[in-house]
Formats: structure tokens, sequence, C-alpha cells
């Protein structure tokens, strides 16, 4: 189970760098505890597990691709 929470944090990470350097997001980090991620969105910080991040930064990263 903890190698599955890293390799989720991982693409998190990744996902949450691709979307501040397209400047979709301006801020991002781990959250409170292991299983948490802070996004920064339309300047309000946002607390998600890490799965609701992944999801929401591939959509939000998708939807910058197709425009």
């Amino acid at each position: 189970m903890k190698g599955t929470v890293t390799d989720l944090r991982n693409e998190v990470r990744y996902l949450a760098e691709e979307a501040f350097h397209r400047k979709l997001i301006s801020g991002y980090g781990d959250g409170a505890n292991e299983k948490e991620y802070q996004i920064v969105f339309n300047g309000k910080p946002r607390h998600l597990s890490l799965a609701q991040a992944r999801s929401f930064l591939s959509d939000l990263v998708a939807r910058c691709d197709r425009n």
C-alpha cells in the first residue's frame, strides 16, 4: 500500500508541476498528511485527497491541451 501512495503522490506532483508551468494553478505542495495534497487555484488553497488532486489536475491539463 505504501508504494501505491508514493506512486500516486509522484504522479500528482508531476501533474501539479505541469499545471504550474502552464500557469493553470498558482501553487501546490504536500498536505497535512501523506494522503492529502494542496493546490492553489484561482487564489484559493484547496486541500484534496491524492486521488481527487490527480483527477482535478488531469482534467485541468487536458482542458488546456484541447484549447
